[in-house]
């Protein structure tokens, strides 16, 4: 099968579990959004808080701890044509489709003030900055009715609930 996610662990222990979680994640996000017949991939690292810090000040000019940063490659429009291309030459070299770095001690954080498990909040993490890399957001309304109900469908048919 294709390999959908590249893991990278930034100043943090390897973890396996972590690693089963997103693959199964991002597996899902690239069916349902049909994917898997391109030669796109996702890269996700998983940190601490004081290199997401660091990341958000260096590229978004925010010197502030965050649970999650999204860095997409291409714009929307770039990357619906990318993928049309993609699906129509599987000669293309793969290219990512984006960042996504995740603070696991937040993660673990949120989900006992959230009161769910660290695997849910993993998941959402993994769906919602998939969702950013790929042209959504949540900023004003209009837009966050489309991203959050893709999040949903996505935890929902993994059967990972709060």
């Amino acid at each position: 099968m294709k390999e959908c996610v590249q893991i990278e662990f930034w100043d943090i222990q390897e973890n396996k579990e972590y690693k089963e979680i997103i693959e199964k994640v991002a597996k899902t996000c690239f069916e349902e959004e049909k994917l898997f017949n391109t030669n796109l991939y996702l890269n996700v690292i998983l940190t601490n808080p004081e290199t997401i810090r660091q990341t958000n000040k260096q590229y978004r000019n925010i010197d502030k701890e965050t649970d999650v940063l999204s860095f997409p490659m291409f714009e929307k429009d770039e990357l619906d044509k990318l993928i049309k291309e993609s699906q129509e030459n599987k000669e293309l070299v793969e290219d990512v489709i984006g960042d996504i770095m995740i603070s696991i001690p937040r993660v673990i954080e949120q989900a006992e003030e959230y009161g769910h498990s660290v695997e849910r909040e993993l998941a959402y993490m993994v769906v919602h900055g998939f969702y950013h890399v790929m042209g959504y957001d949540h900023i004003e309304e209009k837009d966050k009715v489309i991203m959050r109900p893709k999040e949903e469908h996505i935890l929902n048919k993994l059967n990972i609930t709060r």
